[in-house]
């Protein structure tokens, strides 16, 4: 959809757009929305071939950035096509059809249905998505600005919805999408403002009368939009991306139990939800850490995450992505050999580790 530069500017002035914090001002819901396509080709030098990786979602495939006017050139759909150009030894063009602060609904029906010619091209090898960032923080907004009894309904709304659209996006992809498609994905979500939600809620629970600790209130709520991303994926042929694992975790085993934290958090093929829930919410939850300080060892850690608490941070430059239309352009790799299936900073920005997460499922051969 686009938008007008007056609803834009509002935009920009009340910080709407954002996937998961929708800070709502009195501007229209539309204008609390910005279109953000992009195509960018990974060149391969001495390659003739050309493959493409179409990726719908919200501001975080978008790589929004706080502009209205341009978006990181390498957000994770965009790192994936650099890995998948050196694997298959071929030109990548990644196609992001997005837009920031759209809810599920609006991904699925104004991106994924009405765009689904971008996945029908011949050239198509894989599909992916994401979405539901902005039903969870739109409900966490709202709960946020309660007073006197705390309603769960909003937060309720948002799984629901989430869980709906997801598996109808699965199922339209794959009845829809260019049928030598080699790899089917969805992204889950982190959790940002892990630590800034640790504080008690202005309204106060039904039953007890007592304020509630608002990330206790939404943890599980997000850990269930993410159980149902992936078991939806492994029931309907689908990979899925495991960022929360990849963001919330350290890279090292900080409790002893014998496992890497970002390992431990992932979820399992097979899990029932309540087991997923608890592993999450009880179980691990000593081992979560707020993605602005990522530790990719005991000693060492990277941001993953914008200035605005929410969105990741990215590494090469921005693109044209907003109200004055998208980017279609092409350039050489960054890094036109990879070591061991990881770029030199697979672990050190938000976007470069969401790609790489994606690209660990990419087939041999296109």
């Amino acid at each position: 959809m686009r938008t007008s530069l007056g609803a834009a500017v509002r935009r920009t002035t009340c910080r709407l757009g954002l996937p998961l914090l929708a800070v709502l001002c009195a501007a229209p819901a539309a204008a609390s929305t910005l279109t953000q396509n992009v195509s960018w080709t990974i060149d391969r030098a001495g390659s003739t071939a050309k493959y493409r990786v179409v990726a719908y979602g919200d501001s975080i495939y978008a790589g929004y950035n706080g502009s209205v006017l341009n978006a990181a050139k390498y957000s994770a759909p965009t790192v994936d096509a650099e890995y998948l150009a050196a694997k298959w030894n071929a030109s990548i063009e990644s196609v992001r059809r997005a837009k920031s602060g759209a809810v599920a609904s609006d991904v699925y029906n104004n991106k994924i249905v009405a765009e689904k010619s971008y996945m029908q091209a011949a050239s198509t090898r894989v599909v992916t998505f994401e979405m539901c960032g902005n039903d969870g923080l739109q409900a966490r907004s709202a709960f946020k600005s309660q007073t006197g009894t705390c309603n769960y309904s909003g937060m309720d709304a948002a799984v629901n919805s989430c869980k709906t659209y997801v598996a109808a996006a699965m199922d339209f992809v794959n009845a829809n999408a260019y049928s030598g498609v080699k790899l089917k994905q969805i992204s889950n979500l982190h959790y940002p403002g892990y630590n800034a939600d640790n504080v008690q809620s202005s309204c106060k629970d039904p039953g007890t009368g007592a304020t509630v600790n608002m990330r206790d209130r939404f943890l599980p709520k997000l850990a269930t939009m993410n159980y149902w991303m992936c078991e939806y994926a492994r029931q309907k042929g689908f990979n899925c991306a495991d960022n929360f694992a990849q963001y919330m975790g350290a890279d090292y085993d900080s409790n002893g139990d014998g496992v890497i934290d970002s390992e431990a958090l992932r979820w399992v093929p097979g899990e029932s939800e309540s087991s997923y829930v608890t592993r999450i919410t009880v179980t691990l939850k000593s081992t979560l850490r707020d993605a602005n300080a990522k530790f990719v060892s005991s000693s060492s850690s990277y941001d993953y995450i914008q200035s605005d608490d929410t969105h990741p941070t990215y590494s090469g430059g921005t693109v044209s992505a907003g109200i004055f239309g998208g980017t279609t352009g092409s350039g050489a790799a960054r890094y036109t050999t990879i070591s061991n299936g990881k770029n030199p900073i697979w672990n050190q920005y938000g976007h470069e580790r969401m790609g790489w997460a994606i690209s660990t499922s990419n087939p041999a051969a296109p």
